[in-house]
């Protein structure tokens, strides 16, 4: 079996190699829209003497909200010294699972698509590289639901803690009477909500390129083989 390098683009026409380039753009945009995200949050606080204050508080990837800090320590507000507040929530894990899941997808897609590319002559001829690529696309489809699942989760939480309500409960002063507490400005979540959809999206292209890398395996030639077998009928015996 020849094992050199053999470029050929001809792959590219077929939905096994189409759709891992479809997949590799999707992770990009999948950790890429969470990964580098900075937002901040404005809060308007009214004082029972009519005096107007203003917090902020910037947070970003990966979104440990329990050491990003809306007051200062000691500060003064509406006449009243306020202890350190931090938000509330920490999405670490949920949105570092996410990122990994798109990079390792993304890496992989990569190694695929060198191979569909390259050495499709030693991927057909071969049973292992098929069945191990049908594999790790079921693994990676399995992945995709279960970490996009777990980061609209994450990014509910996010969006509770920085919201007016989470903001309120957080804030003492922001209870007291006469305290009116208020986002003026909310953080952006347009590319969170972006990276979110992208997870699922990965999780059905990966789910469909499953049976096209199954097609490639001997089980399917197996399969179809039976299945002939089995709808031409036993030969007729001789009169």
């Amino acid at each position: 079996m020849m094992t050199a390098l053999r470029l050929n683009l001809s792959p590219l026409r077929e939905p096994l190699c189409f759709i891992k380039v479809l997949e590799w753009l999707a992770a990009i945009f999948a950790f890429g829209t969470c990964g580098a995200y900075i937002g901040t949050t404005v809060v308007s606080v009214l004082c029972s003497e009519g005096k107007n204050e203003t917090l902020s508080a910037t947070f970003s990837y990966p979104f440990r909200l329990s050491q990003v800090s809306l007051v200062s320590n000691n500060a003064t507000l509406c006449n009243r010294t306020v202890a350190e507040t931090h938000l509330v929530g920490d999405s670490a894990s949920s949105v570092q699972f996410f990122v990994a899941i798109g990079v390792l997808a993304f890496l992989y897609c990569i190694a695929a698509l060198l191979i569909y590319l390259g050495y499709m002559h030693v991927y057909r001829d071969s049973d292992f590289g098929p069945i191990l690529d049908f594999l790790i696309t079921v693994i990676f489809a399995f992945f995709w639901l279960v970490c996009a699942s777990a980061w609209a989760r994450g990014l509910q939480s996010v969006k509770d803690a920085t919201g007016t309500a989470g903001i309120r409960a957080t804030l003492p002063l922001c209870q007291e009477e006469g305290v009116v507490c208020d986002v003026t400005e909310f953080a952006p979540m347009r590319s969170l909500n972006v990276s979110v959809v992208f997870g699922y999206l990965n999780m059905m292209l990966w789910a469909g390129n499953a049976w096209f890398a199954y097609k490639e395996t001997r089980w399917h030639a197996q399969r179809n083989s039976a299945q002939h077998g089995a709808g031409r009928g036993p030969v007729p015996a001789p009169i």
